[in-house]
């Protein structure tokens, strides 16, 4: 098992942070943090003159957008989670990331203006899973009906990857390139789908799936295809 170093909202995965740090910069490119986000029900800011607002509406006042404008990243995807349907803990909210590098990701945790806006994110959030993922095949438009749904999943040891049933459309895929924050599990790859509405209970148990994260999301802010069609 990887070495954790504790931080507010999880545990900082010491092999993923290694790899990364040690990257060679003509080998870094872009790569999409993929965010589930559980926050507290009343946000955690200190101080007598703290505003009492949600762990959401805090998230809702970080939001970097113009610290991830000028390094260069695009908000890929952003969206409640409507309907959990299998894994734990319960999750609030996706948000995805595309960088330009590892590095960028980096260097945007020393910034005095990111600081200033990250307290409002330690304020609102309880926990959080970061995988860095990598585009794996195109990504596709959304096509009409179903349900967006979005998998987080660990193979087991040597299984390939089953083949979804019918109903199934697959929109983008992720494997992983580590997880920088979460708990003790690894994740292998990240999915996202269009589902038929009677075909969601399907994706559950699948052969070779040894643990699962599935959600049905929301679709807040979208551009997942085009981020990866023009990394």
């Amino acid at each position: 098992m990887a070495d954790r170093i504790e931080h507010p909202y999880g545990q900082i995965n010491v092999d993923t942070l290694k790899k990364w740090f040690r990257m060679d910069p003509a080998e870094d490119g872009n790569v999409w943090m993929i965010n589930l986000m559980k926050y507290h029900q009343v946000a955690a800011y200190h101080g007598d003159d703290a505003p009492t607002i949600s762990g959401k509406d805090a998230d809702d006042v970080y939001a970097p957008v113009d610290v991830l404008k000028d390094l260069g990243a695009m908000v890929a995807f952003f969206g409640d989670v409507e309907r959990q349907v299998e894994g734990d803990p319960a999750w609030d909210r996706i948000a995805i990331v595309r960088y330009p590098s590892r590095a960028s990701f980096f260097a945007m945790q020393e910034r005095d203006d990111f600081k200033e806006k990250h307290v409002h994110k330690a304020a609102g959030m309880e926990f959080t899973v970061i995988v860095g993922g990598l585009p794996v095949g195109e990504a596709v438009e959304i096509p009409s009906g179903g349900s967006y749904v979005m998998r987080v999943r660990r193979l087991a040891p040597g299984a390939t990857a089953p083949v979804d049933p019918a109903g199934v459309t697959s929109v983008a895929r992720f494997s992983s390139d580590g997880t920088i924050i979460g708990d003790e599990r690894e994740w292998d790859e990240v999915l996202f789908d269009v589902v038929d509405d009677d075909q969601i209970n399907s994706l559950i148990g699948q052969p070779g799936v040894e643990e699962q994260i599935t959600l049905v999301v929301d679709r807040y802010l979208d551009r997942l295809t085009e981020s990866v069609t023009t990394g």
